[in-house]
């Protein structure tokens, strides 16, 4: 999908861009798998804001997405594209030939009047879920489970992908967006293919206002704050020389929040990060 300009009728639309949306195909979504979706402002059960800078934005339903793609064997018919206002990526709309209906994440390619299927006999195809034993090496996939059954949680957002490089014993080395690679177990599912919406990283925000929509409020630099509302404050003109920390002194940026050694560390062979 090509990358739209504007008009530049104010210096916000100089810079703003928007994708087409040319492979969208049905502009309102399935009521059935629709649910509400509760407003949390950054704060946690207790009323107490644990993520600053959230709030307002434009109210959105949340969609049923099938991450798990256990209906082996039954043949699907891709009935449309849409937009989620909850993620990067797509969805496809898909019509079971029992008559169930599910959303899932639409891999770049995938058209309507398109045939899907997960299971270890599908075809090695866009959209199609299989095993990971299953899978030829080298093949490109998305929407990867962590643990057998759970559902997919990696390569879910607009343009993701990941490799697979080998396979032995029960388990299977793939290569990250990140540059992660990872053993995965081979019973886990994954969907062959790349994410769709792939301009989806191009797209220049070019205004404030297009910000809040997406529910954050404005940031203020500690910088420019008083010593006392903010260890970085003070100084006489722009002072510097503090350490980037938050407002209650614990450093930021690049700062490492990982607590210690976690059970998926085994399963890391080369990580993001050097």
């Amino acid at each position: 999908m090509p990358i739209r300009t504007v008009k530049p009728t104010s210096p916000a639309r100089r810079y703003l861009t928007y994708v087409t949306y040319d492979e969208i195909t049905k502009t309102e979504p399935e009521k059935g798998l629709l649910s509400p979706k509760t407003r949390t402002n950054g704060r946690n059960n207790m009323g107490r804001i644990t993520v600053r800078h959230r709030g307002r934005g434009h109210k959105r339903m949340l969609r049923t997405v099938d991450f798990r793609r256990e209906k082996f064997g039954i043949p699907a018919r891709v009935a449309a594209i849409e937009y989620d206002p909850n993620r990067s990526a797509h969805l496809a709309l898909l019509f079971y030939a029992d008559g169930e209906k599910r959303y899932i994440i639409a891999p770049h390619g995938l058209k309507v009047g398109d045939s899907v299927m997960s299971g270890p006999q599908a075809d090695i195809l866009p959209g199609n879920a299989l095993p990971i034993r299953n899978i030829p090496m080298g093949t490109l996939v998305h929407n990867i489970e962590l643990q057998r059954g759970r559902g997919a949680q990696m390569c879910r957002s607009a343009g993701a992908q990941a490799q697979l490089l080998a396979k032995e014993g029960d388990r299977a080395t793939l290569k990250l967006p990140s540059g992660e690679v990872r053993f995965v177990n081979i019973e886990c599912m994954a969907t062959v293919g790349q994410v769709g919406n792939l301009d989806h990283e191009n797209v220049s925000v070019g205004k404030a206002g297009r910000v809040r929509w997406k529910g954050f409020r404005p940031t203020v630099r500690g910088t420019v704050m008083n010593p006392v509302d903010h260890p970085m404050g003070g100084g006489e003109g722009k002072g510097k020389g503090n350490h980037p920390m938050t407002p209650w002194g614990k450093p930021t940026k690049g700062y490492k929040t990982r607590r210690g050694a976690r059970p998926s560390d085994r399963d890391i062979i080369t990580r993001r990060k050097k």
